[in-house]
């Protein structure tokens, strides 16, 4: 008899565990904020923000972290200002001509050839047909204008500003240019960097030397005038 009601009492309990039964959240948490975390969830509901949505929209003139904003439209009339206004803002010199020379091999040759006359391997296998030397007179590239078609393509070249950022898209320009100048039997960067670091040093030279025989001189005449 006490074993029938034990069974009893065991099936009642047992049948009011399973009617609560949810198979979608679990009926007891052990340490639930594991389960259940105090903050919202990313692009989840919240009542509290407006349009009940967690994640906003970034406030309006954001800059994105590691962005450096580029002040011109993709037009033909922006990309003739580019060509003349925008300047290089890294230094010129062998480490970074060495990784433009890298990231060139890697994105650039292909098409525009190692040596930038246009004899890439597709150009070869006539996959893409025209391409031109950097050397062509009718082009006369500069580095804004070089950094400008990596941001926006050009003809057949897509944009390739996904793919480098904005300190590799300068020092791709600076392979470039010493490519043209190669191709057009002129002095690179860097010797140019060097003949007018050695200008500027004979002008500051000449200068001084200058100012050193007219200090000479004055003194000379102030000591006659007051023999």
């Amino acid at each position: 008899m006490k074993n029938s009601l034990n069974i009893v009492i065991a099936l009642l309990v047992a049948s009011t565990l399973v009617s609560c039964f949810n198979d979608k959240k679990p009926n007891y948490q052990y340490f639930p904020n594991m389960y259940e975390p105090v903050s919202y969830e990313t692009y989840g509901e919240g009542d509290i923000f407006e349009n009940g949505q967690e994640a906003k929209l970034p406030v309006e003139g954001s800059i994105p972290r590691g962005y450096t904003p580029f002040d011109y439209e993709n037009t033909n009339e922006d990309r003739a200002l580019a060509k003349t206004e925008l300047k290089n803002p890294f230094e010129i010199n062998e480490d970074n001509i060495n990784e433009g020379e890298a990231l060139y091999t890697i994105y650039c040759a292909v098409c525009h050839g190692d040596k930038g006359d246009g004899q890439g391997i597709l150009a070869q296998r006539e996959k893409f047909l025209g391409i031109p030397s950097y050397a062509d007179p009718a082009r006369d590239i500069t580095m804004g204008d070089i950094y400008f078609v990596e941001m926006y393509g050009l003809n057949s070249m897509g944009s390739y500003a996904s793919q480098v950022d904005h300190k590799e898209r300068w020092q791709i320009a600076m392979h470039v240019m010493n490519l043209k100048a190669a191709l057009n039997g002129t002095p690179g960067l860097l010797e140019n960097q060097k003949e007018n670091t050695s200008d500027s040093t004979e002008v500051t030279t000449s200068k001084m030397e200058e100012n050193k025989t007219k200090t000479t001189e004055a003194s000379n005449t102030s000591e006659e005038e007051t023999n």
